[in-house]
């Protein structure tokens, strides 16, 4: 039985799931329900943190552009851009027992794409949610989704996977920010132009 989360709330994955190794993480979100005049093009990025809440190298920021980190522990399933359809838009695979000592926390972000050039916002955005299961056998392990309405904000931390005494946990974030995929890079040590 899938977990559903509320901000802030944290769980075990491995806990409850000996062996777990691989999992999905599934992003979706809903068209907008405002003429911005364009697609909504939402992007779901991962940071691989140290203790020091920041990357070790410019690699351990996997998305669209870098799709796959050097240790093959985290890979990007490919770009949608329009959030057309039913149930995920944009997948993650993390493979658990691949991640690098040095990293302690995995971040799930999603950003608007041109989000400036296009006057959009998360606060148009309806239902997006995160989705958690085991690769192996597609169990759903939690679910968290977005309910803040974000009216001024261009990037969301949706959640984190991180390591606590030898087991795997998420937190639901569940936090917005201004400035888009720039200020996260920014606030996460990865360089932009």
């Amino acid at each position: 039985m899938p977990v559903c989360l509320s901000k802030g709330q944290k769980v075990s994955l491995t806990k409850d799931n000996p062996g777990l190794q691989k999992v999905i993480v599934g992003l979706g979100w809903d068209l907008n329900r405002y003429d911005t005049g364009g697609d909504f093009d939402l992007d779901a990025a991962v940071f691989m943190l140290t203790d020091s809440g920041k990357v070790s190298r410019q690699e351990d920021f996997v998305f669209y552009g870098n799709p796959k980190d050097p240790s093959g522990s985290v890979q990007h399933m490919g770009d949608n851009r329009t959030g057309a359809g039913e149930g995920e838009d944009e997948q993650i695979l993390i493979d658990l027992s691949k991640v690098p000592e040095n990293i302690t926390k995995i971040a799930i972000t999603v950003t608007i794409y041109d989000a400036e050039g296009r006057r959009q916002n998360f606060g148009q955005v309806n239902n997006s949610f995160i989705r958690l299961y085991n690769e192996q056998n597609n169990q759903e392990l939690l679910r968290y989704d977005l309910e803040e309405d974000f009216s001024i904000e261009t990037a969301a931390v949706f959640g984190e996977l991180y390591r606590h005494n030898g087991e795997w946990k998420f937190n639901a974030i569940g936090s917005g920010y201004q400035g888009g995929l720039a200020a996260l890079c920014a606030g996460y040590g990865v360089e932009t132009e």
